[in-house]
């Protein structure tokens, strides 16, 4: 028997499923995670004057790291939100094996 929960869950992604594959979407939600995983870094990159005994870094070697921590930063993202289409989508596929249990059990 399934739960009022795990029902409006299946009705979810069957609805939800295609739409949440596509890859501008996972970009889309994926991206303030990934610049929150990225933030820290870009600070250091921009801010790296205040400390006088550090090597100092170019003009190009800072939009280098700009652009590649931005890669990073659309990685992580990407890679985040099709992990969690993986996991919502195992999730979908235990809780229909289940709902086809306790049909089965039910006749």
């Amino acid at each position: 028997m399934l739960t009022k929960d795990e029902m409006l869950f299946i009705e979810y992604w069957e609805k939800n499923r295609d739409k949440e594959k596509r890859f501008f979407r996972q970009l889309t939600y994926g991206s303030p995670w990934g610049l929150v995983f990225a933030l820290p870094v870009l600070v250091v990159v921009i801010f790296h004057d205040w400390y006088k005994n550090m090597i100092p870094i170019s003009k190009t070697l800072i939009i280098l790291i700009t652009v590649t921590v931005l890669g990073i930063a659309v990685f992580y993202s990407v890679f985040r939100m099709k992990f969690r289409w993986e996991a919502n989508e195992q999730f979908y596929k235990e809780l229909k094996f289940k709902e086809q249990e306790s049909d089965a059990a039910n006749l």
